[in-house]
């Protein structure tokens, strides 16, 4: 997937290409009942200064690539990772895990879906931002925590010089995904995958935390990586959008293409399922019929043939066939039905409805 080239306030040295690039990344788990195949050759890139949002059901692989980019799958016999993840043009997959801890917190970081789990309830917000700050500098912790205090202020905590001393558990649900939001970014990574970034907050403070990451991104140049399943949060952030289901990446354009114009029959119904605050209050959101796939025992031919409304035409091999993901001008498809024929039925049976 091709993004926008980067301005002139890039500093740091770089690799030619995408600043992240992943290819044809799976990430296996041997279990008793099977192999597991949260991810199954995913493939995508990521330049500095833009985001990209990966959408899909829970299950369909989107926190597992995640945690594979920054290496927190434990490689044991039980998990099979294979593939490429370059970050700047070094390839993580095959570097030491002592090399990749360092890498993590400096070169990229993470905003976890629950701040209170992520965080230790023992110890203050201060004294964790300060570890995650001296992990990566040679400083004293008089010069960490005036650096934690300054980051406090910056995502917007109140009295931060107070606050840098509270427990977790003294921060409402919105304070917490600053503080961690504040850890993420304190030793200014150049890489930030926000992992549900605003699950369980009210729309008020949802739209806030939006606003906070948004302006942190235009400050630090990073690169951003949203997943969520709320369509509504790519579309106020994300350039690019990856749609996952069981696993494998089955559209991906830019936002204003996944919006307008999308062509696999699973993003519409994603976004059919989006409520509407044109439409009267008693018009009924569509669901998608059926539920996702087992990642262990999946479907024949494409995984979303089951629940495809389109998949039992003439001619097609949904129930048989693994389709590819065709890559056109900047938007990439996984789906047997014709070009023209995907164009048509969104234009005359699915766009009417949204």
């Amino acid at each position: 997937m091709s993004t926008s080239t980067l301005g002139s306030q890039e500093t740091a040295p770089r690799q030619d290409g995408p600043f992240l690039q992943v290819r044809d990344l799976k990430i296996h788990f041997a279990t008793e009942d099977g192999l597991v195949k949260a991810v199954d050759g995913l493939t995508f890139n990521l330049d500095r200064g833009k985001t990209l949002g990966i959408v899909g059901e829970s299950g369909s692989g989107k926190s597992v690539t995640s945690l594979g980019i920054l290496g927190l799958h434990r490689r044991t016999d039980n998990t099979r990772i294979s593939g490429e993840v370059r970050l700047n043009g070094e390839d993580l997959v095959t570097a030491s895990r002592e090399h990749v801890r360092e890498l993590r917190g400096q070169e990229m970081a993470m905003i976890f879906q629950d701040p209170l789990t992520s965080m230790h309830p023992y110890f203050t917000i201060g004294a964790q931002i300060i570890e995650a700050y001296r992990v990566h500098h040679n400083v004293s912790k008089k010069v960490a925590r005036k650096r934690a205090v300054e980051m406090l202020d910056r995502v917007g905590i109140p009295q931060p010089e107070r606050r840098v001393d509270d427990y977790p558990h003294q921060f409402s649900g919105g304070m917490r995904q600053r503080a961690m939001i504040a850890m993420a970014l304190v030793n200014d990574p150049e890489l930030l995958i926000a992992d549900e970034p605003t699950t369980a907050l009210d729309v008020t403070v949802q739209a806030q935390i939006l606003d906070l990451v948004r302006d942190l991104q235009r400050e630090f140049h990073s690169a951003v990586i949203i997943i969520t399943h709320d369509l509504g949060v790519v579309a106020e952030l994300a350039d690019d959008i990856l749609v996952m289901y069981g696993g494998k990446c089955v559209e991906y354009g830019t936002a204003d293409e996944i919006f307008r114009r999308p062509e696999h029959p699973y993003a519409w119904g994603l976004l059919g399922s989006i409520p509407r605050a044109d439409r009267g209050v008693r018009d009924r959101l569509t669901p998608i019929k059926g539920t996702p796939p087992s990642l262990i025992n999946l479907p024949s031919g494409c995984a979303f043939h089951p629940r495809c409304p389109y998949a039992f035409r003439n001619g097609i091999p949904c129930r048989t066939v693994v389709p590819d993901l065709s890559e056109g001008d900047q938007h990439g498809v996984a789906c047997h039905i014709p070009p023209p024929e995907r164009r048509q039925i969104f234009a005359n049976e699915i766009a009417p409805t949204l």
